[in-house]
């Protein structure tokens, strides 16, 4: 088996499409398709069924999958290890981060990082932070800079950086914010905008409700921070959105109930063999921890 075919294969079982595989690959689909044919000539079984547009997994293409995964990563794994003898920080590194943390943290650190570094290519994704994690899981992400979650899988390597202390917020012109200090039950009265319930984030917030016996009146969802606040904004619902976030754009309101927080931070898998480049990026976050971070548990 050839890496090209294997790299083909994971393409299309990610994506369940051959074009959007082709896409991910910079190739024509005819060329995806035959790749996919070599590695089925080579061990003599199908590995997709095509029904209609539909493309899904046979039984042996399901044996293979996690298979595939584990073989490319341990050919880059070797990759680096050979590219780490001369010490030289150079080559592609593939890191991942949320919106609001590629936004709003890491700027300065890319920026100081590049000049430092410019024999590095950055092969940088923006996706969700549990996207995120399951791409450092299986090997396709060297370094992801997300929100962390709160019980991380053993095979990570989980290290906060920043710590984000959540307000509960509202439009200047809501009916909320011509109210002195609120109670959680005081606020399920209201519509809330908040994160995809998939999110850390989310599972955070409901956290905080469910051990006060409610259960939170949401709205709207999303996962962009940014488009949560312009919701709140105009009056949508309340919402809680990183205090950095909030800039004055929006009232700040007065709830008895104890802080809360989320940490943010970088994760790489302990079985990984790391790129000096991903070494260095590494050294930059770590330079960079806050001292509430420091000491998150």
């Amino acid at each position: 088996m050839d890496t090209q075919s294997l790299q083909a294969f994971l393409a299309v079982a990610d994506h369940g499409s051959f074009s959007r595989a082709a896409e991910q690959l910079h190739l024509t689909q005819p060329a995806v398709s035959k790749r996919i044919a070599v590695l089925e000539d080579q061990i003599a079984a199908r590995l997709f069924d095509r029904i209609g547009r539909r493309v899904t997994l046979t039984e042996a293409g399901r044996v293979l999958l996690p298979r595939a995964r584990q073989i490319l990563v341990m050919v880059d794994d070797s990759r680096r290890a050979l590219g780490n003898l001369s010490h030289d920080v150079a080559g592609s590194l593939t890191l991942a981060t949320s919106h609001h943390i590629g936004l709003h943290r890491l700027p300065p650190l890319l920026k100081a990082y590049t000049r430092a570094h410019p024999e590095v290519r950055l092969d940088l994704h923006f996706l969700d932070s549990e996207q995120a994690y399951q791409g450092v899981l299986d090997g396709a992400l060297e370094i992801a800079v997300v929100t962390l979650a709160p019980h991380p899988d053993e095979q990570l390597e989980v290290v906060p950086v920043w710590v984000d202390r959540l307000c509960f917020v509202c439009a200047h012109d809501h009916s909320l914010a011509r109210r002195g200090r609120l109670v959680l039950p005081e606020l399920c009265d209201f519509d809330a905008v908040l994160p995809g319930p998939m999110t850390f984030t989310r599972g955070l917030i409901e956290g905080r409700f469910a051990t006060a016996g409610l259960d939170l009146p949401v709205a709207v969802s999303t996962n962009y921070l940014e488009t949560l606040k312009m919701m709140t904004a105009i009056g949508l619902g309340w919402s809680l959105l990183p205090e950095r976030l909030v800039a004055g754009d929006l009232h700040v309101l007065e709830v008895d109930h104890p802080p809360i927080h989320r940490p943010l931070g970088y994760l790489v898998h302990r079985s990984r063999t790391l790129s000096n480049a991903a070494r260095a990026m590494l050294d930059q976050l770590d330079t960079a921890r806050e001292p509430a971070a420091r000491e998150w548990r």
